[in-house]
């Protein structure tokens, strides 16, 4: 007879059988009993200073480990503050699973002390939640809870555990399989559908390839290349795929839609076939169906049934798994001469006017050029959301690193704890945390994480005193009626606040001082904060 345990020793060795060597989280008392539990454990718990933040961290190191990662949160409060990391994970399709405390069973219900309904709350942003009321069932659900998160259109799932099924005794037995009958996600691409897509871009005069996060979520990034390479069709990227190739593959013209480069959406336009490969066509992405050519033949792959003729007609379905997929495609594909098709792109990406410099500020597209110039070729650069996002998205060269931001919620905030998160996951690749001193201030408090972490992330704060992409869009669609936008008086130093961590930091005005900082920043194996002041009108264009 094998000897009963706690459910919250039996949480933390569901950890261990899945191999999670980090969690992510802030403790209370609802979830000590794990918390006791972990710490005779060797798997190691960062603990952020917000649990927004520890969604994100798991955020970061999921998408750079290819992994479902964890995050831990109490009842009430912490789980609720857990919801927009859930949302952000939910809508760009990153695996996380978050781990919440709950009040004892007896009291749901009652209203009682920092109760929660987390799992209705969460409901709309997982793929699935569970609210354990059987601690027997508890290794079952954490086996089904990593599955669910890392198959399929991966995204995250919820366990609710209340504290007194954390302190039940139960008979520990990981299961090895998992077994769920409702379901069943397809992977293997319809034979005949694939050769359809073949002959369609065989056929195709000028073929675009639009490639997305999915390329990323499915490992299928030298499939794509091996085919975009086979084939000599040029490539656009959405925000989420950007770093599937690299910035300067002569194949490669961009990325697409509202805040795209020009190349990109003249070549979504011009098309007679587009081939979408793990992209949902958010309306950022391709703005309208009206964008493209009425005549436009559409290939649309996604491993979600769901995503395929949502947002866009589609002539040819195929759902399945990318990486799949294309590696059966590339059986089927050839090369084709189009030298007057990319010709006519060429012309087009050599055309982009270059920027001028405003006395007394940096220029922050031309600092974010000559920043990924200087940095190593594997480069984690993580984006924050705002103005900083579409100047790093389409000015940062990426070679063999990669590249995070949180496209389909836009979620400021993101940037230093998803670096976090991902140098942690991939601690030989630089990382870098791009953020507007409006977003700084959502996450700043990370950076006490980061020291007593030791974690080396590099952190930009592009300082304009403003909100400004919401001060752009005021400018031009409501008359220059700036509201609401204004953070002149409030804004700190923000390199004495580094520096009160405990972190080195300077201030940069001008772009020789800036490119002097960049060479200071590349050098240290610490980390590090450079802030740019930046002139209040820059605009994305």
């Amino acid at each position: 007879m094998t000897e009963k345990i706690k459910a919250a020793e039996a949480m933390v060795k569901c950890l261990e059988q899945e191999g999670v060597k980090v969690v992510f989280g802030y403790p209370g008392a609802a979830i000590c009993p794990f918390y006791d539990e972990l710490t005779k454990s060797d798997i190691h718990h960062v603990l952020v200073r917000h649990e927004a933040n520890a969604g994100h961290a798991a955020n970061g190191y999921a998408r750079m480990s290819g992994k479902p990662a964890v995050c831990v949160a109490t009842s009430g409060p912490g789980a609720t503050n857990l919801l927009t990391a859930i949302a952000t994970a939910y809508a760009d399709s990153v695996p996380i699973v978050c781990i919440t405390g709950q009040v004892s069973t007896d009291q749901i219900g009652c209203d009682v002390f920092q109760e929660a309904d987390i799992t209705g709350a969460a409901e709309p942003f997982v793929k699935y939640s569970y609210l354990i009321k059987n601690a027997q069932e508890l290794p079952k659900i954490f086996k089904e809870a990593f599955y669910i998160a890392g198959s399929g259109r991966k995204g995250p799932v919820l366990i609710d555990v209340p504290i007194d099924i954390q302190q039940t005794l139960i008979d520990f037995n990981y299961p090895e399989t998992v077994e769920l009958r409702t379901y069943k996600p397809t992977t293997k691409g319809n034979a005949l559908q694939i050769k359809r897509v073949a002959e369609a871009l065989a056929n195709s005069e000028r073929p675009l390839i639009c490639a997305g996060g999915g390329v990323f979520s499915s490992n299928a990034q030298e499939e794509l290349r091996a085919i975009v390479e086979k084939t000599g069709i040029p490539v656009v990227s959405t925000m989420m795929g950007l770093g599937l190739l690299p910035s300067e593959h002569p194949l490669y013209m961009g990325m697409l839609g509202m805040h795209g480069v020009r190349t990109a959406n003249f070549a979504v336009q011009k098309c007679d076939t587009m081939l979408l490969i793990g992209a949902r066509v958010g309306d950022r992405a391709v703005r309208s169906p009206q964008f493209l050519a009425e005549n436009t033949k559409i290939i649309h792959i996604d491993i979600d049934p769901a995503e395929i003729g949502k947002n866009i007609r589609t002539d040819i379905p195929l759902v399945g798994d990318c990486k799949l997929i294309l590696a059966s495609l590339l059986e089927s594909v050839s090369r084709t001469d189009r030298k007057d098709w990319l010709a006519e792109l060429n012309t087009v990406k050599n055309s982009v006017p270059k920027e001028d410099e405003t006395e007394g500020f940096v220029n922050p597209k031309m600092f974010i050029r000559k920043l990924s110039a200087k940095l190593a070729e594997n480069t984690t650069c993580v984006a924050d959301v705002g103005q900083n996002q579409i100047w790093t998205c389409n000015n940062f060269n990426i070679h063999t690193g990669r590249f995070l931001t949180s496209g389909g919620m836009g979620t400021m905030g993101y940037s230093i704890p998803a670096a976090i998160g991902a140098k942690m996951a991939c601690p030989e690749a630089e990382t870098i945390a791009i953020c507007g001193d409006g977003s700084f201030q959502m996450q700043m408090m990370e950076l006490a994480t980061i020291v007593q972490e030791k974690i080396p992330v590099k952190i930009i704060v592009m300082r304009n005193n403003r909100l400004g992409m919401v001060r752009e869009l005021q400018t031009k669609n409501y008359a220059d009626n700036q509201t609401a936008v204004h953070l002149t008086e409030g804004n700190p130093d923000f390199t004495a606040v580094a520096r009160a961590y405990g972190i080195e930091a300077e201030r940069v005005s001008t772009m020789a001082e800036a490119e002097a900082a960049i060479e200071h920043l590349c050098s240290s194996n610490k980390p590090y904060l450079l802030e740019c002041n930046v002139y209040k009108n820059e605009s994305t264009l």
